[in-house]
């Protein structure tokens, strides 16, 4: 499994966060997408690694600015943070 942390500039708000990941969920097939329009990021995490060109041509098409896109891999922690 693979987290994708992806910087955006333009969230302004909770609508935001939801365009931004209806747009991810759109272009790619993500387990899970979290955006945060204070921190500024949106994390996806996906069985594989996911194309950065499409994510920022469909992230960019609504309107935010994408700043940085990065990788590394994801291992699920168990319960209450326990491997």
């Amino acid at each position: 499994m693979v987290k994708t942390i992806i910087k955006i500039e333009g969230m302004m708000c909770s609508m935001c966060e939801a365009h931004v990941n209806d747009a991810v969920r759109a272009a790619v097939s993500p387990k899970k997408v979290n955006s945060s329009h204070s921190k500024g990021i949106t994390e996806v995490i996906s069985e594989n690694e996911l194309d950065s060109a499409a994510l920022r041509e469909v992230i960019e098409k609504d309107g935010y600015k994408v700043l940085d896109i990065t990788s590394e891999p994801y291992v699920k922690k168990g319960l209450f943070g326990r491997k």
